[in-house]
């Protein structure tokens, strides 16, 4: 539906282009917006290979098994029949540590990989269990404690002060996954009791 909308859009303005004589502005605009995408492709590139590597050289020197200890009682909290010890529950905690540094580039392969492995704890394989939509919840609302991402973006363009943001995200980032958690919690409590009456 994205792609529609996105070529309608672009249609819509190339046509209005031609009527108002502003095509040269469209070109401009086009090229402008294809200089600034590759731009921010290669410093987010390097963001990425930065705090990718040190995940890494994390998960080398034992450091991810610590994080997962001190995370297992928030694993064990929303993932009420995920054992603590799994390998599922320590690449969740991997991708949680990353999301509350901010780091969301970072944190994407160690969600897929957490997904693969709930994934492969899951009995239905054609479909995600409540582990899995409870892991996109947690990992699409989570906490921000140190906005490393959009603070680099921020200075990259330009704010005098890139980390004057870092109350706010932490504020909001709580809520939605308070407010997230609550729902999908509500969903699979009301799903099970319709499952359970057929």
């Amino acid at each position: 539906m994205i792609n529609y909308i996105w070529a309608a859009l672009i249609v819509i303005s190339v046509i209005s282009a031609l009527f108002t004589g502003r095509i040269s502005e469209i070109t401009s605009a086009v090229y402008k917006g294809g200089d600034s995408a590759i731009q921010l492709c290669i410093s987010m590139t390097a963001i990425m290979a930065v705090w990718g590597g040190l995940m890494r050289i994390a998960e080398k020197s034992g450091l991810t098994n610590i994080i997962s200890k001190i995370l297992s009682p928030l694993v064990g909290l929303v993932f009420h029949k995920l054992d603590r010890k799994s390998e599922a529950a320590k690449a969740i905690s991997m991708n949680v540590a990353a999301n509350m540094l901010g780091l969301g580039n970072a944190a994407t392969p160690l969600g897929i990989d957490a997904m693969k492995k709930l994934n492969a704890l899951n009995s239905k394989s054609n479909e995600a269990d409540n582990n899995m939509i409870t892991f996109v919840v947690l990992n699409t609302a989570s906490i921000q404690l140190v906005p490393t991402t959009i603070a680099a973006l921020r200075s990259k363009y330009g704010a005098e002060n890139p980390m004057d943001i870092a109350v706010a995200i932490i504020i909001t980032s709580i809520i939605s996954l308070i407010v997230g958690l609550v729902i999908n919690k509500l969903i699979i409590i009301i799903t099970s009791r319709k499952r359970e009456t057929h």
